[in-house]
């Protein structure tokens, strides 16, 4: 039986990293895990029971006491908070806001980092997010950072939300700016790429390129463990 790797993908966001893990997943025959539906999940609980989002104790509790899990429904992961499906609610402007304030805090990442070792601790998972490699899984077998220039990024997010008249794409882009200085200039778990991670610029890459990109180092990996 082949070997089955934990594979990390870190990034910031509007660098494909969703898209491009879960067609990578579906190619391998391995699990997708989202690690940052995992934080929205819990920021969503927070703004529907008027959590302060600066309370790290009581966002803590909430993390302790919230049931997450991904199940595979044809070719799509849904997420399930508490029972109910949460994968389209956590993709909102106001909780994507939220969620960024909530993962700063320590105790609400040593939950979410622990459920996140177990759901990967078998190996045959492809798992995305924001400390993947460095904290999450710093042995994993392999380490992909994604990254594309501000503009391409932002676009990209805009078109993620449907374009719709909720924000401009120059609110996406002040939004991403914000939070990429936030995610690198925090304290716990920063937004760098591991030192032995391999970095691609997604910026004039289509999610398919990129793929096909990953899968032969994920190939290169798998033969050098066998000899």
């Amino acid at each position: 039986m082949r070997k089955r790797l934990v594979i990390a993908i870190d990034g910031p966001a509007g660098t494909g990293k969703t898209t491009v893990a879960r067609r990578l997943a579906a190619r391998l025959e391995y699990s997708y895990i989202e690690s940052g539906a995992m934080y929205r999940a819990l920021a969503l609980l927070a703004l529907e029971t008027h959590t302060d989002l600066n309370d790290a104790a009581a966002l803590g509790r909430l993390a302790a006491k919230a049931d997450m899990r991904f199940e595979t429904q044809g070719s799509a992961n849904r997420l399930l908070l508490n029972g109910r499906d949460v994968t389209d609610a956590v993709r909102s402007a106001e909780v994507t806001r939220a969620s960024s304030i909530v993962s700063v805090h320590a105790e609400v990442r040593r939950q979410l980092v622990e459920r996140q070792r177990a759901l990967g601790r078998e190996g045959g998972v492809v798992m995305e997010g924001r400390d993947i490699g460095t904290r999450v899984f710093p042995d994993a077998g392999l380490k992909i950072f994604l990254d594309a220039s501000p503009e391409v990024r932002s676009e990209r997010r805009f078109q993620d939300l449907g374009g719709s008249g909720q924000v401009t794409q120059a609110e996406v882009l002040q939004e991403l700016e914000e939070r990429d200085r936030r995610d690198r200039e925090r304290e716990l778990s920063p937004l760098v790429p591991a030192e032995d991670s391999i970095y691609i610029d997604t910026t004039h890459l289509t999610a398919e390129e990129v793929v096909e990109r990953i899968l032969g180092l994920v190939e290169g990996k798998l033969q050098d463990s066998s000899h």
